[in-house]
């Protein structure tokens, strides 16, 4: 009965020609589970309609001499073909060879050369797990594994036809290739050379692993890293500075709200502050109607000092400013005669308070029982 089943290529080696020389765990002892269709197609022992059949697979028949012998020679495929692979379809399945078979704990492992670009890029994209294609006899009963495991049948008499590498095998992932490893030339003695050379020496550097064994592509894999690191580290320190810039903003910001809230408290106006304001206004009022001004609504204090001024010093006064204005003003008006401009004073003594329309709303006071004397 032919049967596919699983197992792992290790440290691989590249050769000068390109081809890829492996050691592979093969093979390993214990239970395998097969559908029933696989193990008992013509349903002679009421297997073949069981979703799981579990398959023994003890030493005697994995370490058999002859057995991992078998596989010595045999080619190695990109999966398994639909055929067994013979001298008439050699070419057509063929990517590699095994070269040596041999023992490694509970598993069979072999030595593979790899020799087919394609089939090596895969491997080296992730292509990891194998598989073994063979030929072994089936016993049916009830068996026991190591571990307890009740079996439906034992495979014996197991005959090598060729290794596949696969995307997921029977043996499972302990069954696979290792990380990818290189050297410059073919060992003069494979077989040999794969079972003493050293191990690759790996090392972890910021989340990337590093084949140390090799001076020179250590050195410029950690420059790279080293160059990756140092430019993130660039950026971290620009953003910082940003940051640090926007904070700075932010306080200066916030200390322009407080001065300005500060400055809405000591602008609020008093009481006292709005009556000193009303009595400076009247005042003014009255004194440019001594001048011979007409004051509309539309004056505030400021336009009708600047009327006066106009009307008495007429374009020499055009370039004032606003101080220069009230100054002179002041300097105008200083001896014109005016009645009390003061309309609380003239609320309390009783007397009549001579208002203008445009400055003063005579209803306000004739409401508070002031006597409102208004001008011609």
């Amino acid at each position: 009965m032919y049967f596919a089943d699983a197992l792992t290529l290790d440290a691989p080696r590249r050769t000068a020609d390109g081809y890829l020389a492996v050691r592979a765990r093969a093979a390993r002892t214990g239970v395998y589970r097969y559908t029933g269709r696989e193990v008992d197609p013509d349903n002679k022992h009421g297997l073949r309609d069981q979703a799981t059949v579990n398959v023994l697979r003890d030493e005697a028949a994995v370490f058999d001499t002859k057995a991992a012998h078998s596989f010595i020679g045999k080619p190695i495929t990109d999966d398994h073909p639909k055929e067994a692979v013979t001298a008439s379809n050699w070419r057509d399945h063929a990517r590699g060879v095994v070269m040596g078979a041999m023992r490694d704990g509970d598993h069979l492992a072999f030595d593979l050369l790899l020799t087919d670009a394609a089939t090596i890029a895969k491997v080296d994209a992730g292509k990891v797990e194998l598989s073994n294609g063979y030929e072994s006899g089936i016993e049916f009963g009830s068996f026991k594994a190591a571990d307890g495991t009740e079996c439906q049948a034992r495979q014996t008499s197991i005959g090598g036809n060729h290794v596949a590498i696969v995307d997921r095998g029977r043996a499972g992932p302990t069954c696979r290739i290792g990380d990818v490893a290189l050297c410059d030339a073919l060992p003069s003695n494979l077989l040999d050379t794969l079972k003493t050379e050293k191990p690759v020496k790996t090392m972890l550097i910021d989340g990337l692993t590093v084949d140390v064994s090799n001076a020179d592509t250590a050195i410029a894999t950690i420059n790279t890293i080293l160059a990756a690191r140092d430019a993130a580290n660039g950026k971290v320190t620009t953003h910082e500075a940003t940051i640090t810039a926007r904070d700075a903003s932010i306080v200066a910001k916030d200390a322009e709200i407080a001065k300005l809230k500060a400055d809405l408290v000591a602008a609020k106006v008093t009481p006292a502050q709005m009556r000193d304001a009303a009595k400076a206004y009247a005042t003014t009022v009255a004194k440019a109607k001594v001048a011979g001004i007409a004051v509309t609504d539309a004056m505030d204090e400021a336009a009708i000092k600047r009327a006066v001024v106009d009307k008495a010093m007429g374009e020499a006064a055009k370039a004032y400013s606003d101080d220069h204005v009230a100054i002179a003003f002041d300097a105008l008006t200083k001896d014109a005669k005016v009645e009390d401009a003061d309309p609380l004073r003239a609320a309390i003594t009783g007397q009549p308070v001579v208002v203008n329309d445009a400055a003063w709303g005579d209803s306000v006071f004739k409401s508070a029982g002031v006597a409102v004397k208004k001008e011609a």
